[in-house]
């Protein structure tokens, strides 16, 4: 591949072969179709620009040892596109097209998929947007779902190494009943300005507690929160989080250890508790957590006292890593390969 250094790839877009488009018209899907063109030609009053009728997904494929290429989990990534359609009034893809459509655009720029030594790999972005014009608030009548790729390094600098976190009061990310458990844009632009304030103070990402009460544990910035003491892995249950599959896997990994897992509701006092914690998605993995600090109320809760990642996220992050490029046997069927 030419003039890529793999090992130096910043987590951010570059410029592929080809991405994958299906219109939805007349109450049906159409066919998948194979675009080399980057940008959309849609209509001035499209819903997706005004009224936030937009989701998206992220998954990623790996190179082997063994040269197959692999994607981790989609049928997953393609349920959650499903439920956020039903949240948020969009024709629900049927996971039989999502995939196909994963498998073409895979296929289609399979030379931009990261060798298997560099610690990169392809990243898979699906989107879906209402694309009929419509100025009253409702759902539009046509729809664009397509999938565009680009090769990605590590999502922190530091690839696996703790980080420190900061409490932000002032804002909230979603409400409890509100689109947190949906993956659409508008709970990311909800999260720009508190993740601005966290990195203007010198932390990596701010830390979300609930909308409702401000008492309990919710999100780390765009990811799922976790934590580890007496050999239990301790994830937030809440109606405004959004369900990660990397989360989902950490759990049965953790299980598959002989560990204990529980979902439940995680107050803010219980971070002092904590062996090991760690913020988990598609884009990080494992991202560990060094501190937490409280500014407003002079506290700081401080895990990872050496500095340094715990064992048990340390195997769990390992683990994962190892199924996702076929280092490890994939017992539970996560992976496809892509022929």
């Amino acid at each position: 591949m030419e003039n890529i250094n793999w090992s130096e790839l910043s987590f951010g877009y570059m410029k592929t072969d080809y991405n994958v488009r299906c219109y939805f018209r007349n109450g049906e899907w159409g066919k998948l179709e194979l675009s080399s063109e980057e940008t959309l030609n849609i209509h001035m009053a499209a819903t997706c620009l005004h009224y936030g009728q937009e989701a998206f997904e992220g998954l990623k494929a790996f190179r082997g040892k063994d040269g197959k290429i692999r994607v981790f989990r989609p049928e997953a990534n393609a349920e959650r596109l499903q439920s956020t359609c039903d949240g948020i009034l969009m024709p629900p893809l049927p996971t039989e097209k999502f995939i196909e459509a994963v498998n073409m655009v895979v296929k289609a720029n399979e030379r931009f998929i990261p060798p298997y030594e560099s610690g990169a790999s392809l990243y898979i972005r699906p989107l879906l947007i209402g694309t009929g014009a419509q100025v009253g608030v409702r759902p539009a009548n046509e729809y664009l779902f397509m999938i565009f790729v680009t090769p990605v390094g590590p999502y922190f600098k530091g690839g696996f190494s703790t980080n420190p976190y900061v409490i932000i009061r002032q804002y909230d990310r979603s409400a409890p009943l509100g689109t947190g458990t949906y993956k659409v844009g508008g709970n990311y632009a909800a999260s720009l300005k508190a993740n601005k304030l966290a990195h203007d103070l010198g932390y990596s990402c701010e830390f979300y507690l609930d909308a409702k009460e401000k008492k309990y544990i919710d999100e780390c910035g765009a990811a799922n929160f976790f934590g580890i003491k007496n050999n239990t892995y301790i994830t937030p249950k809440s109606s405004s989080i959004l369900p990660s599959i990397t989360n989902r896997s950490l759990m049965q990994l953790a299980e598959d250890m002989g560990m204990k897992v529980e979902r439940r509701p995680i107050p803010e006092e219980e971070l002092a508790t904590f062996e090991e914690a760690g913020a988990c998605g598609t884009a990080a993995v494992i991202s560990p957590i060094e501190r937490i600090d409280d500014l407003e109320n002079k506290k700081s809760y401080v895990i990872a006292k050496d500095g340094k990642p715990g064992p048990i996220s340390e195997k769990l992050y390992n683990k994962l890593r190892a199924i996702q490029y076929g280092d490890e046997p994939d017992t539970h069927n996560w992976v496809t390969i892509i022929e």
